[in-house]
């Protein structure tokens, strides 16, 4: 029976993950509807152990939407993320009294969707990027403008002539510190 799970956007998938399924579910739940990189910084501190591998996959749904569909991961987001559960692998161990313990170590499959922002919320990111003083548009103005007074001040320079100053030879002083040793402190229990 195939569930419906959306298709569409720039997916990642692992399978056979020894993490139980509903251990990954609380750490996708964190980052489900978000933006890439907050959802790669959420993840980079989440204490949980299944974060590894949630952030592993959603590095790899990034690089695939870079290379695949050309998007920059800047205006990607999570659109969806589940985990299903996958074979379990029974075990035992033997108890004592001819008893048997049955352990079952869990595997899932998990599925990152990434999708590209609409266009008019692209241009409220942006738009609110600039107010903060993030992004890219104000990093590539603060650019160009360090190099546009980096070539004012080598222009400068070439603008005006430069007169040759001469050099006046000061005579050349030689300090001569003399320093003193310091006087040997007398020990304390000698009086005369």
């Amino acid at each position: 029976m195939a569930s419906a799970r959306p298709v569409a956007g720039s997916r990642a998938t692992v399978r056979y993950l020894h993490v139980s399924s509903y251990k990954i579910r609380q750490v996708l739940q964190l980052v489900r509807g978000l933006p890439v990189d907050d959802a790669e910084r959420i993840l980079q501190l989440c204490e949980k152990d299944a974060a590894g591998p949630v952030l592993k996959l959603l590095n790899s749904a990034t690089a695939n939407a870079e290379a695949n569909h050309e998007l920059p991961a800047d205006e990607l987001f999570v659109s969806s993320a589940w985990a299903d559960e996958g074979p379990t692998r029974k075990w035992g161990q033997a108890r004592a009294r001819g008893r048997y313990f049955r352990i079952r170590k869990r595997t899932s499959h998990v599925t990152i969707v990434l999708e590209r922002f609409a266009v008019d919320e692209l241009e409220e990111r942006r738009r609110r990027d600039e107010v903060t003083g993030r992004g890219a548009a104000v990093a590539q103005r603060r650019r160009a403008e360090r190099v546009r007074r980096s070539r004012a001040v080598e222009a400068e320079p070439e603008a005006e002539e430069v007169e040759e100053v001469k050099e006046v030879e000061a005579p050349e002083v030689e300090a001569a510190v003399e320093v003193e040793p310091e006087a040997e402190a007398e020990p304390e229990g000698e009086e005369e």
